[in-house]
């Protein structure tokens, strides 16, 4: 991959405010963090400026390490000509300023994380494919799906930062809180999403699939924003009315705005790609999406309890009153009083009432009830991906849990 490094950019008061205002967070994170990473450094840091992301290390395949230098590593590396194919796109006459705004929009949010959901597109398709022989332009057509997931990733990280009012995501500053960006990173977000309908018809429009492929898409991109609206409402209503969040509550936001598209859409891809219907895989469906209920609390749990600079970004689902599968179990299981203080404190920005909320959680053992929620969740996973008859699919589905198994970040 070639390594071009995008200019400083100048950063005045509003950024200085805004490291100051970082600096806090990592110091409320885990109420009273005395001391501030290498890693956390490094993400006040980049008001200094924008550098072009590194692509992470190439992960081990089902193979094992022999699979991790070759196949990964040539889905890496298909990263650039992708990007360079959407920048050289003559469907707008684009200015030269223009044109390295998109690129560095692009190389800023899409290649940073660690490009689990892409992977699983060429892991799920090479499984499908055990015992046939894989040619170059098929395994190039698993790596532009897998990237058009990545891809769809970074746009809903981007937009969900905005709404959300996040500071951080994937160990630097959310891409609109660049004094350059603010929100003119909403219309990044959409162009994004335009992106991926474009390879997708550059590549797919004479295969046999091309509706069927376009369809999931605009389907799951239909349930995602739907999901993220969900999300919305509840932590909009969820101010006044906190003691209604409830686990079906949060296993419908879960499944829509999550599952989908993080779990069910690659190996849906990988699917349409080997040649199958998706009407008959109907049971994988269900058991990736349960897949991703239990990844969210996973999600949820990192939020509150692990150091920011494990996971990458500042956890703010308390100040953001966000329905997560923490408060839920705590309204469950707290008493009156307990109850009244989640009332008076879940969802303020300062970090008093933040310390008494994760104070709440301690005393409640919502460690230990995690711990005890995860076991069950895997063993009830495991017993479901045993039952299918398909090898392959039960291969692919162990894949992913094995992944997301007690992941810690």
């Amino acid at each position: 991959m070639s390594s071009r490094v995008m200019k400083a950019a100048a950063c005045g008061g509003d950024q200085r405010g805004l490291d100051g205002e970082l600096e806090e967070k990592l110091l409320l994170h885990d109420g009273g963090l005395a001391r501030c990473s290498a890693g956390a450094a490094a993400a006040l840091q980049q008001k200094r400026g924008i550098e072009r992301r590194r692509l992470p290390p190439v992960p081990a395949g089902p193979g094992g390490a022999d699979d991790a230098g070759d196949y990964h590593e040539r889905f890496v590396r298909a990263y650039d000509r992708l990007r360079d194919e959407l920048l050289a796109d003559d469907t707008c006459e684009l200015t030269d300023e223009a044109r390295r705004w998109v690129e560095q929009m692009i190389d800023y949010n899409v290649p940073g994380g660690k490009l689990n959901r892409g992977l699983s597109v060429i892991d799920s398709y090479l499984l499908l494919k055990q015992g046939s022989e894989v040619t170059e332009d098929e395994f190039f057509l698993a790596c532009v799906l897998g990237w058009c997931v990545e891809w769809f990733q970074a746009c809903a990280l981007l937009l969900d930062d905005i709404m959300d009012g996040s500071h951080t995501r994937r160990d630097q500053i959310c891409w609109y809180r660049r004094p350059e960006v603010g929100l003119r990173g909403i219309n990044d977000g959409i162009l994004l999403k335009c992106h991926i309908a474009r390879l997708i018809k550059r590549y797919f429009r004479e295969k046999t699939y091309y509706i069927d492929i376009s369809e999931l898409w605009n389907e799951v991109t239909l349930q995602t924003s739907l999901g993220q609206m969900l999300d919305l409402i509840s932590t909009h209503n969820g101010a006044d009315e906190l003691a209604k969040y409830n686990i079906e509550g949060y296993r419908r936001i879960v499944k829509y705005k999550t599952s989908y598209y993080s779990f069910y859409l690659p190996v849906a891809c990988a699917l349409l790609l080997s040649g199958a219907k998706l009407e008959n895989f109907s049971e994988l469906r269900d058991i990736l999406i349960e897949m991703g209920v239990y990844f969210q609390a996973q999600d949820d749990y990192l939020d509150c309890f692990v150091d920011p600079n494990t996971i990458g970004k500042i956890g703010t689902d308390i100040e953001d009153h966000k329905c997560s599968w923490l408060i839920v179990q705590a309204l469950g299981h707290a008493n009156i009083n307990q109850i009244e203080v989640l009332l008076k404190n879940y969802g303020k920005k300062d970090s008093t009432s933040v310390s008494k909320v994760k104070s709440t959680y301690s005393t409640l053992d919502l460690k230990d009830m995690f711990s005890e929620f995860e076991d069950r969740a895997y063993k009830h996973l495991l017993t479901s991906i045993e039952a299918q008859h398909d090898l392959a699919v039960q291969e692919i589905l162990k894949s992913f849990l094995k992944k997301i198994h007690r992941r810690k970040r």
